[in-house]
């Protein structure tokens, strides 16, 4: 059972979508309603006209072409209630999208991290499409509501006794509507969970998919994703079994209570206290007021937004990163952790970690896979925060500075780097304030990506989907991406792994002698990067171990371990130095030419 705690964002998120379509949302309720009260004018309308028709009073005609403009009018109303649903709807769902959308990408990777890409995804499409029908499905509620209501009345009008006959039962159908709406939700609830893990899975293996392929498992990978498709039948057959139940309580209360309006409107006939036309109201209005048809589709509906907007509040219950106020004082880019501890999965990652990096140098992190390497690049730039202990930028704690001053000082390029933005050229711009197109290219040039993409067929206005690309070529646009933005602190997360030798040491060479960032980070896993830094920090165990030169570091037995059987320079290393030596251009790595 959901707590009032965990309903408060969903709460706010549908009051905020209501509050987006306010004006056509009250439009649709008063057209809704209008099209209601044509409805209940109508059996009026058509039991005078019986009356005068039996009569042949003169007057009957105009009643006749009366009850003619209300059917009009009511099929008026009903089509343009439909159309503005079908706005207010489509008004919703684009500002849940958008918001969420905001606030997942403010959340940084901790939200892929707890919720999974592939359920996100599902929230943000189908669960975002089914919340954004809340707001029309509350309006049509209230329209639906004055049915009822309204047919009520107008029993009471013709005969208290009638009146009195539908009350008798009224108690039943309201335990009937809430126990429906009870139910519903559980039921939803569970499905669209059951979605999400579907969506989960297939995400996972679409990212994948050459694993699979090249493991001859897409039988297994598919039936591993479409494993929950059980799960997922029993909720939708428990959904369809409580409408179903709802439907047929519904059927078995509804006729005996429009049964009794009837019997007792022919009684009071029998009496000469209503005539023909009345009964004939009468029952009409007794079908309206047991409607519970009606109610039961639109309770449904709203049901169901409700389950989905409360997923969607689970991803904006999620607390965002707040940015301080302050501004970086003048500094070369000094970087400090202190008394870090961060944890992931249950697990600590890092532990109480200290690390001073000077202003000015380069620091090479090494350590074995799952030391936290990623995690202490992710810390030092604050794409997430620490649990434990801060981090400090100049002095001045990453938390206090104002959001365009941290990403202004900070650069990061990625293993797998995301190219974002329609062509090459914009690719590399990327980023809060994009540099000049002289910026663009002099950063392609210091990446080593200048030359392959001057071979594209439009250069640098080559659009990102139609430019074929090494994983190599890939990494050094992220690097170009990153040069191009100045800034204090550039931070390499395994950026190099996917390079040549040679090209590395290029690329390593333009870091330490001609990059715009003063200090710079990189997480290494070969002894050459490692040799060229300033200083080595190794991570062992969620502490830093030792920090110093690599050829100091390099007499530990069990540093050298982390390099494996790695030389401390290899062949690649070596010839990488006496092309240098002879000034000549650096080659293509052959798999990224031949690709080509």
């Amino acid at each position: 059972m959901t707590t009032r705690a965990d309903d408060d964002p969903t709460r706010a998120l549908l009051r905020a979508a209501l509050r987006h379509s306010g004006a056509r949302c009250a439009a649709l309720c008063a057209v809704s309603t209008a099209a209601t009260a044509a409805g209940l004018l109508l059996p009026a309308a058509l039991g005078r006209t019986l009356d005068l028709l039996l009569t042949h009073a003169p007057a009957a005609g105009r009643w006749v072409w009366c009850s003619a403009g209300l059917m009009l009018l009511l099929a008026v109303l009903d089509a343009c209630a439909s159309v503005l649903a079908g706005t207010v709807d489509a008004r919703a769902t684009a500002w849940l999208r958008r918001t969420v959308t905001g606030h997942l990408l403010a959340l940084g990777p901790r939200a892929a991290d707890r919720l999974g890409a592939g359920d996100l995804v599902a929230r943000l499409v189908g669960n975002a499409a089914q919340a954004g029908t809340a707001p029309g499905a509350l309006a049509a509620l209230l329209a639906a509501l004055a049915g009822p209501l309204g047919g009520m009345v107008a029993l009471f009008l013709i005969d208290p006794w009638l009146a009195a006959v539908f009350l008798a039962g009224a108690p039943v159908l309201a335990l009937l509507l809430r126990a429906f709406a009870r139910d519903t939700s559980e039921c939803v609830a569970r499905y669209q969970r059951v979605q999400g893990r579907i969506a989960a899975g297939l995400a996972e293996a679409v990212g994948g998919f050459r694993t699979i392929r090249a493991a001859g498992a897409e039988d297994r990978e598919a039936a591993r994703i479409l494993r929950p498709l059980p799960e997922l039948s029993r909720a939708g057959h428990r959904m369809w079994r409580v409408q179903g139940r709802a439907a047929a309580r519904a059927v078995a209360v509804a006729p005996l209570l429009h049964l009794g309006v009837v019997a007792v409107a022919g009684f009071l006939l029998t009496r000469h206290r209503l005539s023909v036309g009345e009964v004939l109201a009468a029952s009409r209005y007794a079908v309206l007021a047991t409607g519970v048809g009606v109610l039961v589709g639109e309770v449904s509906a709203l049901t169901r937004a409700q389950a989905a907007a409360r997923r969607l509040g689970e991803v904006r219950a999620l607390p965002v990163p707040r940015h301080g106020t302050r501004a970086l004082p003048p500094g070369p880019g000094r970087l400090e952790l202190r008394g870090v501890t961060a944890r992931r999965g249950g697990r600590t990652v890092l532990d109480g970690l200290d690390l001073v990096v000077p202003g000015g140098t380069t620091l090479a992190v090494v350590g074995r896979s799952g030391t936290g390497k990623s995690l202490l690049a992710a810390l030092a730039g604050r794409l997430t925060d620490p649990d434990a202990g801060e981090v400090l930028l100049d002095g001045v704690p990453l938390p206090d500075l104002t959001h365009d001053d941290l990403r202004d000082a900070v650069a990061y390029a990625f293993e797998r780097p995301a190219l974002l933005g329609p062509t090459i050229e914009d690719t590399i711009a990327f980023g809060r304030v994009p540099p000049s197109p002289a910026q663009v290219r002099e950063a392609a040039r210091a990446a080593h990506a200048d030359a392959f993409v001057r071979r594209l067929p439009d250069g640098y206005a080559t659009p990102c989907a139609e430019a074929p690309r090494s994983g190599g070529e890939s990494q050094r646009l992220g690097l170009a991406r990153a040069f191009a933005h100045g800034g204090r602190l550039l931070i390499l997360d395994d950026a190099l792994s996917s390079l040549d030798t040679v090209t590395e040491h290029h690329i390593t060479r333009a870091l330490l002698t001609h990059s715009p960032h003063p200090t710079r980070i990189l997480m290494a896993h070969r002894t050459a990067t490692a040799s060229r830094a300033d200083a080595v920090a190794w991570l062992d165990d969620g502490r830093v171990r030792a920090v110093g030169t690599h050829a100091e570091l390099w007499r530990d037995d069990a540093y050298r371990a982390v390099f494996g059987d790695e030389p401390a320079e290899d062949d690649g290393d070596r010839a990488a130095d006496e092309v240098i030596a002879v000034e000549r251009p650096s080659p293509e790595a052959p798999a990224e030419g031949a690709r080509r």
